[in-house]
């Protein structure tokens, strides 16, 4: 069990010096619109590869199932490690941040995707003097001019077969309106400038390298850094819009084949940038420096209990059953059609692959779920709050609840946090388990709650900081918080299953069939994509706070 982020990151072995005495290949421009390599650089281009909900014991497991896979090659032509974890709390957001950061949410001020700030405004506020601070931070499809459709709003006809006509601008596609408010310039907090830190996409563009992303939600602009330009083709179709094709008014995440083919929509982008094209094939801009995607569908395959006629989530502790195994020859055909790709362009020597995820999916051993309503915790909080002050309102500011606990209240007090802190440990009950029967709870199904300054310290920041949540769970093995039946696993937590993700640096010039055993973290991915780019990781804010190391290879 994790017990709490350590920080400075500590690196295995010694860390990758021009990438750990990696030979630098000899590379020839992509396109006529590429800049000349760094002199230093021993790889043109990094493609980053997230496969959300991966294990790495998913990995070990498909490939010795298939050592003739595209997962398996990648795997045995570079640096593999068997221990890697990524952020806590585990969540996409997070997760991803961390891995082109190199920073923990309390470096780079995000916590999760859906959170809570103490120092904004309001959305829609116009007359910001005299305001009472204290807004949610709403990072998801919310944030879409329209979230039931594919495109986010931007109106394009012929969905879904049109996607890939989609804007690289995603901010275009923002309703400003449903922003938070700076209360200083009192104008909407867009998510590229709510992060504290830039990202490799900043420093790779100061260099005047080309760079590209494809993920699930507008809302990733918030990867753009707070320069707000380190990502020059942005495709993010709406995962949770309306799945044209599919069941009505259910989104891509509710079928596994749709998330596939959602998936598949990202996978072509990055095969037409792979191709010297934008994301659209409209226009020849040349191969990125960094650019990469995430798959949706591994999770989608976890997290479901059935989808396309095959049971979701595992067969027994760690193994997958039938809707994740499907899914995982999915992934490993897409894996391989890029990699093929990358061969056809000539561009396989000089591209280096990395592979990870921003979460793993808890729990892998489907006897220990437990199913509880978190509605009815919170609600019982805040009426044993009001019966015991009379005449107070909601102590609840907002919370987030999937298989860990991050919880914001309105009194920010130690008597406040400390009551809360008590009555979540005081409550038990029933949920329900992997066949839907009772199970008993106690504690609310918590191992460890954190509350006031104990939270702020657990994420290193000083009490009272104003994105910090104030109440942070880390839920007993197997708890996922769901008000319903329809889900047996989540991330979000801070279990093995939760953190526990693969990490494959493979092809270029990095050595092959080498295996690292240490413990690594996937804010170390970072640094290792600046160092292989010839460019320098102590340009990233976050490596300098938390001395983030790159990647050892040995």
């Amino acid at each position: 069990m994790f017990s709490r982020p350590a920080r400075p990151v500590v690196a295995v072995a010694a860390a990758l010096a021009a990438v750990g005495g990696l030979t630098a290949t000899a590379i020839a421009p992509a396109s006529a619109h590429a800049p000349a390599p760094h002199p230093r650089a021993s790889a043109r281009h990094v493609l980053l590869l997230s496969v959300d909900g991966l294990h790495q014991s998913d990995l070990a497991w498909y490939v010795a199932r298939h050592p003739g896979s595209a997962l398996a090659r990648l795997a045995a032509g570079g640096v593999e490690y068997t221990h890697a974890r990524t952020t806590v709390p585990s969540d996409s957001f997070p997760g991803m941040v961390g891995q082109v950061t190199g920073g923990d949410p309390g470096t780079t001020g995000v916590y999760y995707d859906d959170t809570y700030n103490h120092a904004l405004l309001p959305a829609g506020t116009t007359h910001c003097t005299g305001v009472r601070p204290g807004v949610e931070v709403d990072l998801t499809e919310d944030l879409d001019r329209n979230k039931q459709s594919l495109d986010a709003g931007q109106g394009l006809t012929g969905l879904p077969g049109s996607i890939l006509k989609m804007t690289g601008n995603a901010r275009s596609l923002i309703d400003p309106s449903k922003l938070p408010v700076d209360p200083k310039t009192c104008n909407p907090v867009y998510p590229y400038s709510y992060l504290k830190v830039n990202t490799v996409f900043n420093v790779a563009r100061k260099a005047g390298l080309r760079t590209a992303w494809s993920d699930k939600h507008i809302a990733y602009d918030i990867l753009n850094g707070p320069s707000g330009n380190g990502i020059q083709d942005l495709f993010a179709p709406e995962i949770n819009s309306d799945a044209i094709g599919y069941k009505a008014g259910a989104d891509w995440t509710k079928d596994n084949a749709a998330t596939e083919q959602y998936d598949g929509y990202k996978v072509q982008a990055v095969l037409n940038e792979i191709d010297g094209y934008d994301h659209s094939r409209t226009d020849k801009v040349g191969t990125p420096a960094v650019f990469g995607m995430n798959f949706q569908s591994v999770s989608t395959a976890q997290k479901l209990p059935t989808s396309d006629g095959l049971t979701g989530g595992y067969r027994a502790k760690g193994v997958p059953g039938p809707l994740l195994e499907k899914n995982l020859a999915f992934v490993d055909k897409e894996v391989g059609a890029l990699a093929a790709e990358l061969r056809k362009q000539h561009l396989d020597g000089t591209t280096t692959v990395i592979l990870s995820a921003k979460h793993g999916q808890s729990p892998t051993d489907p006897k220990a779920l437990t199913r509880i309503d978190d509605g009815a915790l919170i609600d019982g909080l805040d009426a044993a709050w009001k019966a015991a002050h009379p005449g107070a309102g909601k102590l609840v500011a907002h919370s987030v609840n999937d298989d860990g606990m991050l919880i914001w209240l309105t009194d920010r007090s130690k008597a406040a946090t400390d009551f809360a802190k008590a009555y979540l440990l005081a409550q038990s009950g029933t949920g329900n388990g992997i066949d839907g029967s009772a199970k008993p709870f106690t504690a609310s199904g918590l191992k460890t709650l954190y509350a006031g300054a104990d939270a702020a310290r657990y994420f290193h920041v000083r009490p009272g900081d104003p994105r910090v949540p104030d109440l942070f769970g880390i839920a007993r093995y197997g708890v996922v918080y769901t008000g319903g039946k329809g889900k047996i696993a989540e991330h979000g937590g801070a279990h093995a299953d939760d953190l526990d993700v693969p990490l494959v640096v493979s092809g270029g010039a990095a050595p092959h069939g080498t295996r690292v055993s240490g413990p690594v973290e996937t804010t170390q991915i970072a640094p290792t994509i600046l160092r292989l780019l010839g460019l320098n990781p102590q340009d990233l804010d976050a490596v300098r706070i938390e001395h983030t190391r790159a990647l050892p290879n040995r």
